[in-house]
C-alpha cells in the first residue's frame, strides 16, 4: 500500500505520456499553444491603438457661410472624427459610406447661418447608420462639435440683447450635468473588449483541444483501458490526462495577461490571487467540457465539430458586447451555462473595477460549482462506459467457451 502523501505512480505516468504525445503529434502542440498565442498575438495587434480615432467623414456644405466653416473645423478638431472629403450631394456621400472610404455623412443645409441667427431652429443632419461602433463614435464627435457651436451662438445673442453673461449661461443650462465616467473613463477597447477576446478565443481552443487529445484515447482500439491500467485507476489516469494542459493553458493566460497589464497598460485594481482562482478555475471547466465530448460523442472529429460550435460564439452570450439583461431567455441562460462568462465576471471585478473581495466571490463559486459538476459527470461516465465494456468482455468469453 502506497504510504500517504506520496504522488501515485500512475499519475506521474500519464503525465508524462501527455508530454511525449507532444513529441509524437506535432498538431496536438500547435493546437495547445502556437495557434492560442498566435490569435492572441493578432487581436493584440488590431487592439493595441486602445482606442479608434480621427475617423474620416464626408461633409456636404450646402450654406456655405461662415458658421457652416465653423462647424466643419470644430467637427474636425474633434478627437473622433476627421473631415476627409467634401462631397456635392448626398448620392456621393452615400457611395461612400457604402465603399468604406468614409464612416459618414455631415450635411448643413441651406440657410443654416440665417435661421440660427433669426432663433429658428436648423437642423444638421448626419448619415450613418452602417456600422454601430464606428458609426457612434463619429456621431459622438459630431454631437460634441455642433452643440459647442450652437452654444456659443446661442450666448452671443443673449449678451448682445444686453442679458449679463452669468444670466445668459445659467438659461442655457438650467440644470448642468455633472459626468463622472467610471472604470474606463478613455474607452479603451484593450481595456474592455480585447480583455474579453482573448479568454473567449481560449475557451474555443481548450474546449477542442481536449476533445482531440481525449479523443485519441477514446478512438483507439483498445479504448480507454490502456490509460485506466497505465494510471492505475481512474482517478490518477484522469488527473494525470487533464492537468499537463491545465498547466499549459494557465501559461498561455499568463502570458496573454502580460501583455494586458505590462504592454497594453490594463488595470489590476483587484487581487490577484483572486484573478488566478479565476482563471484556473475556467480552465477546468473548458476542459471538462471537451472531456465530456470526447467521451459522449462518435467519431472524434464530430465531439471537436461540436465543441467548436458551443464555444465559438459564446463571446456574443457573455454580455460583454450586448447586455445580459436585454437578452432573451434562451440567450441569458445559454451565457449562465458558459464558463467564460463567470470568468469574465470576475475579470472584470478584479482588473477594471476593483470590486472588493466580499462581493467578487459568486463568480468564484459558479466556477467552481460548474468544475465539481462536470466533473462528476465525467467520472459517471467513465464509469458507464467501463461497466458496458466489463459486461461486453463477459459475454465474449461465455461466447468463446
Amino acid at each position: 500500500m502506497m504510504p500517504r502523501g506520496r504522488v501515485h505512480p500512475g499519475f506521474i505516468l500519464v503525465f508524462a505520456r501527455e508530454f511525449h504525445w507532444f513529441r509524437r503529434r506535432p498538431f496536438l502542440l500547435f493546437l495547445t499553444t502556437v495557434l492560442p498565442l498566435l490569435l492572441m498575438g493578432l487581436l493584440a495587434a488590431v487592439f493595441s491603438a486602445g482606442l479608434a480615432t480621427r475617423l474620416p467623414i464626408a461633409v456636404l456644405d450646402q450654406d456655405g457661410t461662415d458658421l457652416s466653416r465653423q462647424i466643419i473645423r470644430m467637427v474636425d478638431a474633434s478627437q473622433d472624427t476627421s473631415v476627409a472629403l467634401a462631397v456635392s450631394d448626398l448620392a456621393e456621400g452615400r457611395q461612400l459610406i457604402l465603399s468604406g472610404e468614409v464612416h459618414g455623412l455631415l450635411m448643413l443645409p441651406r440657410n443654416l447661418e440665417r435661421d440660427v441667427l433669426s432663433g429658428r431652429r436648423p437642423e444638421v443632419v448626419f448619415y450613418n447608420s452602417q456600422t454601430m461602433t464606428t458609426g457612434n463614435l463619429v456621431l459622438r464627435g459630431v454631437n460634441a462639435a455642433v452643440p459647442t457651436v450652437a452654444a456659443g451662438i446661442r450666448l452671443s445673442l443673449r449678451t448682445a440683447q444686453g442679458e449679463p453673461v452669468d444670466a445668459a449661461q445659467a438659461a442655457l443650462a438650467p440644470v448642468p450635468v455633472q459626468v463622472n465616467p467610471l472604470f474606463n473613463p478613455t474607452l479603451n477597447y484593450a481595456h474592455f473588449l480585447l480583455a474579453a477576446l482573448m479568454p473567449s478565443v481560449l475557451q474555443v481552443v481548450i474546449i477542442t483541444t481536449m476533445a482531440y487529445s481525449l479523443g485519441l484515447d477514446v478512438e483507439s482500439r483498445h479504448r480507454l483501458r490502456i490509460l485506466r491500467r497505465l494510471g492505475g485507476g481512474l482517478g490518477p489516469a484522469l488527473a494525470g490526462k487533464i492537468l499537463p494542459y491545465t498547466l499549459i493553458f494557465l501559461a498561455v493566460l499568463g502570458i496573454a495577461d502580460l501583455v494586458l497589464f505590462d504592454l497594453l497598460d490594463m488595470p489590476l485594481r483587484g487581487n490577484r490571487w483572486l484573478l488566478l482562482m479565476a482563471g484556473t478555475l475556467f480552465i477546468l471547466a473548458s476542459q471538462f467540457i471537451g472531456v465530456l465530448l470526447a467521451l459522449l460523442l462518435r467519431p472524434m472529429a464530430s465531439a471537436i465539430s461540436i465543441g467548436s460550435l458551443l464555444a465559438a460564439p459564446a463571446f456574443g452570450f457573455m454580455g460583454i458586447g450586448f447586455p445580459r439583461i436585454g437578452m432573451n431567455a434562451f440567450a441569458y441562460y445559454y451565457g449562465q451555462m458558459i464558463p467564460g462568462t463567470w470568468y469574465l465576471m470576475a475579470r472584470i471585478d478584479q482588473t477594471i473595477r476593483g470590486t472588493p473581495l466580499d462581493l467578487s466571490w459568486k463568480p468564484i463559486l459558479v466556477l467552481l460549482f460548474l468544475v465539481v459538476l462536470l466533473a462528476s459527470v465525467t467520472v459517471v461516465r467513465l464509469e458507464t462506459m467501463r461497466s458496458r465494456n466489463s459486461r461486453e468482455a463477459s459475454a465474449l468469453r461465455e461466447a468463446t467457451r
